[in-house]
């Protein structure tokens, strides 16, 4: 086998466990042994052992020595938490893409996203505005010069997948979440950084406050 075909069945096994997991078809405490893993995916040991190494760094799930691979669950005080980092970097990550400028196809790539949760909302398709939600983001954050920040809030947004999806009907229609796009993509094509921040960071603390909120008052102690 090349070192290319290495990486490649490496990297088939990463997308295939990741989506498992932040699909909830691996649910949070789901623990089995490696081989077992390697087994559902149809693949040999060796690659599903890297990429679990790779989710394990990620904070998905858990390498118990001799006892396999747990997925690791979301509580409250995890969410707060990563909450907390986003509100830091991605307004700050925003500002500095609004200041730099986008070209016109990159606009229309989250005035699709955009319109897609108008759409999706109008539909009363939840699953679909969440869709749209979570591609506007990480569209916005593509377009960061800082790969280390855009990987880093890439995993903060895997982290928090399930608990977003889990409390997406326990909470108020997002309709004012997708005002706040909509006001967020302005200020970007006219490149005004203090207000893409501005909005940004009110937009993430609102959110965290309703999603934790969501969390608690369903006594979800984790997911």
């Amino acid at each position: 086998m090349t070192t290319a075909d290495r990486v490649s069945r490496v990297d088939d096994a990463y997308e295939r466990l990741k989506e498992e997991i932040l699909e909830n078809r691996l649910p949070p405490g789901f623990q089995a042994p490696e081989p077992e893993i390697a087994l559902r995916l149809g693949m040999s040991r060796t690659p599903v052992r890297e990429a679990l190494i790779r989710l394990q760094a990620e904070g998905l799930v858990e390498l118990i020595p001799r006892r396999g691979v747990r997925v690791l669950p979301i509580a409250p005080s995890d969410m707060r938490d990563i909450y907390q980092l986003l509100t830091v970097l991605e307004p700050e990550a925003a500002a500095t893409i609004a200041a730099q400028g986008l070209d016109p196809d990159q606009i229309a790539e989250l005035e699709e996203a955009t319109g897609d949760m108008e759409r999706a909302l109008e539909a009363g398709d939840l699953d679909r505005w969440a869709a749209a939600d979570d591609r506007f983001h990480r569209t916005l954050l593509g377009f960061s010069r800082n790969k280390r920040l855009t990987n880093f809030v890439n995993t903060l947004f895997d982290q928090a997948h399930r608990a977003r999806m889990v409390t997406l009907r326990l909470r108020e229609t997002p309709r004012k979440s997708t005002e706040e796009h909509r006001a967020i993509l302005k200020a970007i094509a006219a490149g005004d950084a203090p207000e893409t921040c501005r909005l940004f960071r009110a937009h993430r603390e609102r959110a965290a406050a309703e999603l934790v909120s969501a969390l608690i008052n369903c006594r979800l102690s984790q997911l």
